[in-house]
This record gives structure tokens, C-alpha cells and sequence, in this order.
């Protein structure tokens, strides 16, 4: 029966979340005008509520959510593959530097271009894939792929692209630019729109299909190189694709997000008390777990004060101590 029950939150949770959304905050809007308003877009039939409560649910309220679904669901799903590669618990979906990267290129466009929406993107997300490539080459320096110099490599790439971050940061135009690039690395979906989501969704929704589909391979590869083998898995290969569609699907999230920290970490730690270590559940439980609470998160960000708080700021102030509170409870266990 509990089991059951979990399924059916694991199926219905991101739905019920984004519809939650359409109507909770600080400008209250009613049950009924939200059903009113997505009958009469989805049928095109003239409904009562005013134009001004039409423009909110459906252009910023329900792009807001989608995205915030997309972009929890993405992370949360490569940090539980990466955990599964890895096999470090300690592992999120930044791990190879493609937040690193990302945050570069974002802040390389807003110095070279003034902000423009379509480069940032373009800059953060070839960046963002730049940056896990080289941390692949660093880790094939010995002509093999052993998870430890992956890893080193990822801490490199980091480093340098933090470095960068830090040089470009240091030139930008203290009025104009800086706050835009620190802004941005905060992490925000204040400004999701359709077109946001059809230029990102390309991206997420092939890293999470093929994430998906080669999580039982996950399985094989957290059991180390020479017992994969043994059972008959190209294991540089299937390294190959899980890093790549973590990395489509990571990038995806962060290019039009900002830097979201600690989803890829702590939701695959949940889905684990919930579903247990097998990836063939855990990841689907990750993607669905990931999306709900970054939604619900994006919701306290736009409600809690005044002005918004940029999401980033508020999975930090969530994501550590719910982690004090998860070693806790598995006694550092649940691996």
C-alpha cells in the first residue's frame, strides 16, 4: 500500500505542484478562475476572469512552473546518475564543471553583448558543454576512463572557470554589468517564457530520455569497471553517454536558470529513502521528486517577501541542513 502511494506522488506530484502554482501567491487568485482560464485557452471559448488575471496564470504563472519542473527535474536526475557512476554519494550534477563553465560563458555574453537573452543562453550552454569535455580529457590522460581522474578533472575545469568568473567579474561595469552577471549566477526563473521553454526543453528532455533509458546500465557501472566488464558492458562507452546526457540535460537546466545548487545533491538522496538504490527506480523517482521541489521552492522565493529572492539563495538555506538532517537519519548510510 505505501508503495502504491509513492507511485502515484511520483506520477502526479509535478502536476499537482505546477497547478498549486498557478494560484498561490502574493496576487491571490481563486480555484475557479484558474480551471476557467485553462478551459477557455485549451478550448478557445471567451471566459469571465479579466484579462489582467488571464495574463498571470497563463503567460507567467504556468511558463514559471513548467520550467521550474524542467529545470528540477534535469538536475535532480544527473545528480542521481552521477551518484550512480561515481558511486559517491557526495556527487550532484555540477560535478564534471558544467555549472562552472556555464557561469563563464553567461558572464562572457553579458559583457560582450549587454545582456541579450538568446546569447546568454548560447554562451552558457556551449560553455557548460565545453567545460565537461575537457574534464573528460583530463580524465583520459591515461587512456581510460577510472571514475577518480574523471572526477580530479572535473575539480580542475572548475577551478579555472572559476578563476575566469572571478576575472570577468573583476572588469565588468560595476553599475551596469556586475549586477546583471551576479544576478544571474544566483539562479532565477523570474523572467520564464514559451520561448524559453521551447529553446530549453531540446536539450533537458534528450538528457532525461537518455538517462532514462540506460538506467539500468547505472546499476552495472556503480558496481566498478572490471565487474562491468566482466558482464559484457562497454563500460568507456556507456560512460560516454551517461556523462553526455547528464551534461545536455544539466546545461539545458542552467542556461536559462542561473546556478541552482544542491538539487542534484540532496533530491537523489530522498528518492533513495523513498525507493530504495536501484536506479532503474531511483531515477525516475529523482526526476519527478527534483521537479516538485524546485517548484515549490520557485513559489516561497515569489511569495515569502516583498521583492523576490533569487532561487539559488533559498535551496542553499534548504539543501544544507536538510542534508545534516538526511546523514542523520541514514547514519550515513543509504547508499
Amino acid at each position: 500500500m505505501k508503495k502504491r502511494i509513492i507511485r502515484i506522488f511520483l506520477i502526479l506530484g509535478p502536476f499537482l505542484f505546477i497547478f498549486i502554482s498557478l494560484f498561490a501567491g502574493r496576487f491571490p487568485i481563486s480555484i475557479h478562475d484558474v480551471l476557467l482560464v485553462l478551459g477557455g485557452k485549451m478550448t478557445g471559448v471567451p471566459v469571465s476572469p479579466p484579462d489582467t488575471v488571464q495574463s498571470i496564470i497563463w503567460d507567467i504563472r504556468l511558463p514559471r512552473a513548467i520550467l521550474g519542473a524542467l529545470v528540477g527535474g534535469s538536475l535532480a536526475i544527473s545528480g542521481a546518475a552521477f551518484q550512480g557512476l561515481f558511486r559517491n554519494p557526495l556527487v550532484n550534477s555540477g560535478i564534471l564543471g558544467v555549472s562552472s563553465g556555464a557561469g563563464f560563458g553567461a558572464a562572457v555574453s553579458i559583457l560582450l553583448f549587454h545582456g541579450v537573452t538568446l546569447f546568454t543562453y548560447v554562451f552558457a550552454f556551449a560553455f557548460g558543454g565545453l567545460a565537461v569535455f575537457l574534464s573528460y580529457m583530463i580524465g583520459r590522460v591515461y587512456n581510460a576512463t577510472p571514475t577518480i581522474m574523471l572526477v580530479l578533472g572535473g575539480v580542475i575545469v572548475s577551478s579555472i572557470f572559476s578563476s575566469l568568473l572571478s576575472f570577468i567579474k573583476y572588469i565588468a561595469d560595476p553599475y551596469d554589468q556586475l549586477p546583471t552577471i551576479v544576478y544571474w549566477l544566483m539562479g532565477s526563473l523570474a523572467s520564464a517564457n514559451y520561448e524559453e521553454i521551447y529553446l530549453a526543453c531540446i536539450p533537458m528532455i534528450i538528457g532525461i530520455s537518455g538517462l532514462i533509458a540506460v538506467r539500468w546500465r547505472i546499476n552495472v557501472l556503480s558496481m566498478g569497471d572490471r565487474e562491468a566488464h566482466s558482464l559484457g558492458i562497454n563500460t568507456a562507452l556507456n560512460k560516454v553517454i551517461v556523462i553526455a546526457c547528464a551534461t545536455l540535460a544539466t546545461a539545458g537546466a542552467v542556461c536559462v536558470s542561473g546556478i541552482i545548487g544542491w538539487v542534484g545533491l540532496i533530491i537523489p538522496h530522498i528518492g533513495r529513502m523513498l525507493v530504495g538504490n536501484d536506479n532503474k527506480v531511483l531515477i525516475p523517482a529523482s526526476l519527478s521528486l527534483g521537479a516538485c521541489f524546485l517548484i515549490v521552492v520557485d513559489n516561497l522565493c515569489r511569495t515569502i517577501s516583498g521583492s523576490e529572492i533569487p532561487i539559488g539563495i533559498l535551496t542553499a538555506l534548504v539543501g544544507g541542513p536538510f542534508f545534516v538532517y538526511l546523514l542523520k537519519k541514514t547514519k550515513g548510510g543509504g547508499w
